[in-house]
């Protein structure tokens, strides 16, 4: 069955709440999907969580963060000098968890994310992105968000979901979101009943997905789509086109916020907007503890319609 949830602040003095609020959001969708949940979150440099380094001089790009998960034990301290050794670059390491962590590094990305798989296999990133923090696990959303303190985090945006498996594995890999490119994450309710198809003819394009997860072909779809640089409107547009089956999905960037349905709709999601913020759910409770949200324009998303909110 699945849970999303999803919100842009426009009002900067909501940033500080950005975790709590999406806390309250996430652990409303419990039951539409108990067996593993995820979050990302996006914040200013300025504004990301306690201990994180800034952007560096004015003027500059922050460095790329990526956030780490491994399965087994792993002395994440260890493993930062390691890879500052191998790339060369400055690697700050910071433990978020036994098995995660936040990497920081001005390192180039694909030197970066090749010296993790050298230097620790058993190592998966979860996302990375110069603005995006995320985290996945197994587990009740309310277990989740509390064992990564999910609610001290602020940001300007985040999405988030609770997964009810029914055909893919429960494991982390097979959680959403699903980040397979910087800054880029994609939350899914539904099925896809193409996505072999579809899977099959990016990896004639030289495009690896990680797992057999159906919203995993869908992201990757979208991440390459912005690669050859069409716009988030049109990568979202080729999704409605290429793949067939019921679905919602929220898709989030450094800079938008987008939510789009299959022809029929049959997958549920409400919208409330205020001049503070944009908020998405599969359904209205998990909206009904936001402030202001009384005064709302509330609405259901049209069916193939393509909305998206940019900062």
């Amino acid at each position: 069955m699945c849970g999303i949830v999803g919100l842009h602040l426009k009002n900067p003095d909501l940033q500080p709440r950005c975790g709590e609020l999406l806390t309250v959001m996430l652990e409303a969708m419990t039951t539409r999907g108990p067996d593993s949940a995820g979050i990302a979150v996006y914040a200013d440099p300025a504004g990301s969580l306690a201990g994180s380094r800034g952007a560096g001089s004015p003027g500059t790009e922050p460095n790329m963060r990526y956030s780490l998960r491994s399965d087994a034990a792993t002395d994440w301290d260890l493993l930062g000098k390691a890879l500052a050794a191998d790339t060369g670059s400055e690697v700050s390491m910071r433990r978020l968890a036994p098995d995660s962590a936040v990497l920081e590094s001005p390192a180039a990305e694909a030197v970066l994310l090749a010296a993790v798989r050298r230097a620790a296999p058993e190592v998966t990133v979860a996302g990375y992105g110069r603005a995006m923090l995320l985290v996945k696990d197994v587990g009740a959303p309310a277990d989740i968000c509390a064992r990564y303190g999910i609610a001290g985090w602020s940001g300007y945006q985040g999405c988030g979901h609770t997964r009810m498996a029914t055909e893919s594995a429960v494991t982390t890999a097979h959680s959403h979101p699903f980040a397979p490119s910087a800054d880029l994450a994609l939350v899914h309710n539904g099925s896809f009943s193409n996505y072999a198809t579809v899977r099959g003819r990016l990896a004639r394009a030289g495009v690896h997905c990680d797992t057999d997860n159906d919203s995993e072909v869908a992201a990757r779809l979208v991440a390459t789509r912005l690669a050859e640089g069409s716009s988030l409107d049109d990568a979202l547009r080729t999704v409605l086109k290429e793949m067939d089956g019921f679905f919602t999905l929220l898709v989030t960037t450094r800079t938008q916020f987008a939510v789009v349905r299959d022809s029929f709709a049959c997958k549920p999601a409400v919208i409330a907007e205020t001049s503070d913020y944009v908020a998405m759910a599969s359904e209205y409770q998990a909206l009904a503890r936001l402030p202001g949200v009384t005064g709302a324009e509330v609405f259901e998303p049209m069916p193939e319609e393509i909305y998206v909110w940019s900062r």
